[in-house]
């Protein structure tokens, strides 16, 4: 079938031309915009010939067809009438898209998300200070008492960020909502100063006792608020952004700072605090009356829905409540129900890989197993369970059954952000053998009732992320008798960082394998090189993704960043064109890691072979921290 036939099935796939809001289209995958998810016809679509896989993704149908096939279907598909747009106009259309709640889920994600790795750290210190005062590990230690000053410091490893969290809030909301970041801090550090009284001391009922303005409003610290912090934050940012434009440029640096302070300060402490606390602690309450019902009852309702919740993409809400619980209580239920369901998809993923005899099915379903036992069920639920249905659906019934186990166990973590095998170390706090009889059993039971009733093998698999990725006939850039060793092939590390494995990334086009093996990178510098000698056959105009073939054939994508193409090229520096020949070491490109960071993005550059199936084995050489020209990858044939 030629690029123009699989254009036309492609449309006739996305319910036709008047379906179609918009198509823009990055290094792999074709991005479209429809008017009505429901008239996708998505398993024609899943496999048409060509299409590696397709799902929705941030508001987006993506269709992934690989590196260069990708330009040329674009080309096809609008040529035949579909309108275009940009990637980036895209991302702001698809984040006007959905009904208020949905949106404001999407915002407390964007919100809490870069919080989390300092929630995660803080309860991992949690979790070791509770494995280092248990009695028996005191005894091993020869401890019969910890030093005063030790306390102190595992108090501080704890404590900080939670006594900070409001000013965290703060400065997030005010980054997602366009505010200057640094008022939003300042403003953050405001709500939680010294010179309040603390929140936690007050509550405790001891000496300490809110301070009263104009004879009738309390006011106290907001250490542990993670709601009033949020709505602040909200107000804030609008507010600047409306002094901002009326305040005369040449005034602005005084002014705009100045008054957005003193109002908000005002408005935060003595209006939105008090009153947003009163909710927020309405919240508390009615979560806690949900997770103490009788019976684990809360653990079967929760476990059972939440992978549906994280399908539904509305998932970010759990963000919220656990960070609340964990301010306020030291312990986070909510973590050991959701690793339950988690636990379960993973099984279940793991249960078709066992079952199957169809090798690219088994090579798709464990790295997505694995994915999800460290926290990532996406590839789970998109590549393999959603895809044949019953495995899906037993997961729910298999993460209901470990929900209520961990309910009835009475299991909380002391964090939240990790879960599954990381998340083991928000439980060393005496909770550890109870953790893994709750994984235990979601496990056994995802498992076995996908592999006895959930998934009947076929010859061969409809999936279309199974299919192999179709490369174009091999052209010797040099003469045969100057090509290097067929029997194997070494790939260098093109850019400086630490080692990522592929199932390991947080886009499932990556890590599920989908466009074929490799190796991913977090960068510690801004410059990526070339691995290997070869011809660039593809250069994108915005920096972010490039093309190479070696002289023995090795296709080779490198792509900076998760969802960098929405970028338009901000932060990025090419020093290639596609046709250019480069030599192992040379410089590709540059690119400004805190840009990527600041638009909230992720910086981790893949590498992957994306002829993978020319080959018998894509081998892993690196790990932790590698340098430029390490070795990297090894290609056999």
């Amino acid at each position: 079938m030629d690029n123009t036939q699989i254009a036309k099935e492609v449309i006739e796939a996305l319910g036709g031309r008047e379906n179609v809001r918009s198509v823009a289209h990055c290094a792999t995958r074709l991005r479209v915009m429809v008017v009505d998810e429901a008239k996708i016809d998505k398993d024609r679509a899943e496999n048409i010939e060509k299409v590696q896989g397709a799902f929705f993704n941030s508001g987006q149908y993506q269709l992934i067809f690989g590196t260069g096939t990708v330009n040329k279907i674009y080309d096809e598909v609008v040529a035949l009438g579909l309108p275009t747009a940009t990637t980036s106009e895209q991302k702001a259309e698809a984040a006007a898209q959905g009904n208020a709640f949905q949106r404001a889920i999407r915002t407390f994600g964007d919100v809490f998300v870069p919080i989390i790795p300092a929630i995660v750290a803080t309860g991992l210190f949690m979790g070791f200070r509770g494995l280092l005062t248990q009695e028996l590990v005191m005894k091993f230690l020869g401890v019969a008492e910890y030093n005063a000053d030790f306390i102190t410091y595992t108090q501080i490893l704890t404590d900080t960020a939670f006594i900070v969290l409001p000013a965290l809030v703060v400065w997030s909301t005010f980054r997602v909502f366009g505010g200057n970041q640094t008022i939003g801090i300042v403003l953050g550090m405001m709500l939680i100063s010294g010179s309040l009284p603390n929140a936690w001391a007050v509550a405790s009922g001891g000496d300490v006792t809110p301070m009263t303005f104009f004879g009738f409003i309390p006011v106290v610290g907001l250490q542990g608020s993670v709601l009033p912090a949020f709505i602040i934050g909200i107000v804030g940012a609008k507010f600047e952004k409306f002094v901002r434009k009326y305040v005369p440029e040449v005034l602005d640096l005084l002014v705009t700072p100045f008054i957005t302070l003193l109002v908000m300060s005002i408005l935060g402490l003595f209006v939105i605090g008090p009153v947003f606390h009163v909710v927020e602690n309405y919240i508390l309450a009615a979560t806690n009356a949900l997770l103490a019902l009788p019976f684990g009852l809360a653990g079967l309702l929760i476990g059972g829905v939440h992978q549906v919740i994280v399908v539904s993409g509305v998932h970010h809400i759990f963000n919220l409540l656990e960070s609340q619980l964990v301010a306020n209580t030291g312990a986070n239920p909510f973590n050991a129900i959701i690793t339950a369901a988690m636990t379960a998809q993973g099984a279940a993923t793991v249960a078709v890989g066992v079952k199957t005899k169809n090798a690219k099915l088994k090579a798709l379903a464990f790295p997505a197993a694995l994915a999800a036992f460290l926290g990532i069920t996406e590839p789970a639920i998109f590549g393999v369970n959603l895809r044949y249905r019953k495995p899906f659906f037993l997961s729910l019934a298999a993460g209901a059954l470990g929900g209520m186990v961990a309910s009835l166990l009475g299991l909380a973590g002391t964090g939240f952000g990790i879960t599954i095998i990381p998340g083991t170390l928000l439980y060393l706090n005496g909770q550890f053998l109870q953790y893994l009889l709750m994984v235990a059993v979601s496990f056994v039971a995802g498992f076995a009732l996908t592999y006895f009733f959930g998934f009947e093998d076929e010859e061969k698999a409809p999936v279309a992320t199974e299919k192999p990725i179709k490369t174009q006939p091999r052209v010797s850039a040099v003469p045969a008798s100057a090509v290097a060793d067929q029997a194997g092939e070494a790939l260098v590390s093109p850019l400086a960082g630490e080692v990522v494995a592929l199932e390991n990334v947080s886009d499932p086009v990556f890590s599920s394998g989908a466009m074929g093996k490799g190796l991913a990178v977090k960068p510690s510098e801004g410059v990526v090189y070339a691995p290997a000698d070869a011809e660039v056959t593809i250069a994108f105009e915005t920096g972010h993704a490039y093309g190479l073939k070696t002289a023995t054939g090795a296709e080779i994508l490198i792509h900076i960043g998760i969802d960098t193409v929405s970028l338009n090229g901000r932060g990025f520096d090419m020093k290639v064109s596609a046709g250019d020949r480069v030599k192992a070491g040379d410089i590709l490109g540059y690119f400004d890691p805190a840009v990527i960071a600041e638009a909230g993005l992720d910086t981790t550059t893949m590498v992957i072979v994306t002829n993978t199936a020319d080959y018998a084995a894509v081998e892993s050489l690196a790990s932790g921290s590698v340098a430029n020209g390490d070795a990297f990858l090894k290609l056999i044939k």
